[in-house]
């Protein structure tokens, strides 16, 4: 049992903050926006050489970029972040002390030295196999053993997660049933344990490979497990990254979930359901039945979606109802059009919210059936979708989480405030562009792994249609301002963890800008009565979009495969 002196009080909420659950919290944080920021140095390299007007690296310097903006963005700093996260949703929420802190520390170390060993071994030039490392492609034997080591440190942050959550049962620091965010925190847990399993199936043997010690790894098998974990890893963020849409309308505007119960059902809906997506990456393998393919994809896939549309409801509708509730009731968006959009953690919330659904949303259900599957998989369609859902969705959310985590867990005042209000709309505008503009010219065929869409070095020559060298173009323009956006962010929360003024430790902090009349509005955003109209206008544009933009592609693939 942890002592007295091991914990301060929150003044904001009143919480025992564990001091052992704050420092990791801290240093997994710290560690995650390093990685972040390497990362986007990498991605902003791969964006200039796709950009047929610039065309900046060589052709080995290229796959060296991009296979260590796909490590560095799409694992490292997402799940450094997502640690952190879920011992803020345990010891933190909860008022319990962190269970097992020196395995959570050895996590964090084996964690860090992976990935600092990865990033290595690709700068050395050897391991230029990209994120998804397929085999029969060989890297140096410490790029997977640099992956193993983050792998089993992630896991072991898990464990402790799941510890922490038995010692707040165990000694009665909460009272019912975990809160909210905690569940989807524990949704995004589970769903890592599964993801890392899969990628240990995976990876462990692709290690001994590279040694010679197994002598072949069948392609087919290693794609499809690979993809448990390639694709799973994703996931985990939408889990995470809805959870932080829950936190941060409670913390900024009070809001309550208009029904727990329907929210909860919407992550268990997750757990059960969404790994399934990983098949669409296999849909143009023939080693695989077509009855497979379908029920992953099509089916079984659907209730995942649901799933998302319950969440993607019910986070503005919470807002809403709060919003009418403060007395912000006039027509259908008085709620929104008032709403703290000079508060960065509500504004890239809120953004992530709605590039999640329309962009990385709708373009990854579509690229989820089978048919239509087939004319966009190899394009650079597919990491246009990836923009809209890790990028545009979650990393704004964590960017948008970190805003509250610097005053709260650090105790810092932000410092360039205007730059803090900024750097949400910044941000993303550069990576929607980055998404669209990708799925663009991923429509007009443009290929995802080739180094130069201009072929100028090909024997036999071969044009895309010139819009696609425009959107070439202006997704080199957006990744300009993603970058501009990515920096300010950097130096707001590194600036303020270090210049910052420190808070007092019983100073209050404002989260929320909220200013309404505080008149009660009978009706409104309950479970007996869901009465939202704002947001069911956006629901229902959100289903227009979606049907029309579905069809859409069901024309064109009609278009480009003819039945006589």
């Amino acid at each position: 049992m942890a002592s007295a002196t091991d914990f301060r009080t929150c003044p904001n909420t009143g919480l025992k903050v564990d001091l052992t659950a704050e420092r990791l919290i801290k240093a997994n944080a710290v560690a995650a926006i390093v990685f972040l920021a390497i990362g986007g140095l990498f991605g902003i390299l791969v964006a200039f050489t796709r950009w047929p007007a610039v065309h900046l690296l060589p052709a080995d310097w290229f796959y060296l970029a991009l296979t260590a903006h796909g490590l560095d963005v799409l694992l490292v700093w997402i799940i450094f972040f997502e640690i952190a996260l879920m011992y803020f949703a345990s010891a933190v929420l909860l008022g319990s002390r962190l269970a097992a802190p020196k395995f959570a520390w050895a996590g964090f170390a084996l964690m860090l030295v992976g990935a600092l060993i990865t990033n290595v071994v690709v700068l050395q030039g050897d391991s230029s196999v990209m994120f998804t490392s397929y085999v029969p492609m060989r890297a140096a034997p410490s790029f997977y053993l640099g992956l193993i080591l983050f792998a089993v440190g992630a896991l072991i942050g898990c464990f402790v997660f799941f510890g922490t959550l038995v010692v707040a049962k165990s000694e009665q620091t909460y009272q019912g049933s975990i809160p909210l965010v905690t569940f989807g925190a524990m949704t995004a847990a589970i769903i890592a344990v599964f993801t890392i399993v899969s990628g240990a199936i995976i990876l462990i043997p692709t290690w001994l490979w590279s040694y010679g010690l197994i002598a072949n790894i069948d392609p087919i098998v290693y794609k499809l497990v690979w993809w448990g974990m390639g694709h799973s890893s994703q996931q985990i963020n939408v889990s995470a990254h809805v959870a932080v849409w829950y936190a941060i309308a409670a913390l900024v505007f009070g809001a309550k979930p208009l029904s727990e119960k329907v929210s909860r059902m919407a992550f268990l809906m997750y757990i059960l359901f969404l790994q399934l997506a990983s098949a669409h990456h296999m849909l143009v393998e023939p080693g695989l039945s077509s009855e497979w393919k379908i029920f992953n994809t099509s089916y079984a896939m659907y209730l995942a979606v649901v799933g998302s549309m319950v969440h993607g409801m019910t986070v503005p509708g919470s807002i809403e109802a709060a919003q009418r509730k403060n007395g912000f009731d006039k027509g259908l968006f008085e709620w929104l059009r008032k709403a703290p959009w000079g508060n960065p953690a509500f504004s890239g919330m809120f953004l992530s919210l709605v590039m999640f659904g329309f962009i990385g949303g709708i373009s990854g259900v579509v690229m989820g059936v089978e048919q239509i599957n087939l004319i966009m998989h190899n394009t650079l369609y597919v990491p246009g979708h990836f923009h809209g859902t890790v990028v545009a969705g979650t990393t704004l959310a964590f960017m948008a989480m970190t805003y509250v985590l610097v005053p709260l867990i650090f105790r810092r005042e932000l410092i360039l405030k205007s730059w803090a209000r900024a750097q949400p709309y910044v941000f993303g505008i550069g990576v929607a562009g980055n998404s669209l503009f990708m799925m663009g010219a991923g429509t007009l065929g443009v290929s995802r792994r080739h180094w130069d869409i201009t072929f100028a070095d090909a024997p036999l020559p071969f044009d895309y249609p010139g819009a696609a060298f425009l959107m070439m173009g202006l997704n080199g323009v957006s990744a300009i301002l993603a970058l501009l956006g990515g920096l300010m962010f950097v130096i707001v929360i590194v600036g303020s963890v270090l210049a910052g003024r420190k808070l007092a430790p019983d100073e209050k902090v404002s989260l929320g800008e909220v200013a309404g009349t505080g008149q009660a509005v009978a009706g409104y955003g309950s479970s007996e009565s869901i009465r939202i109209p704002g947001t069911a206008v956006l629901v229902a544009i959100f289903f227009i979009a979606f049907v029309l933009y579905y069809f859409v592609n069901w024309k064109y693939l009609s278009e480009i495969w003819p039945m006589s």
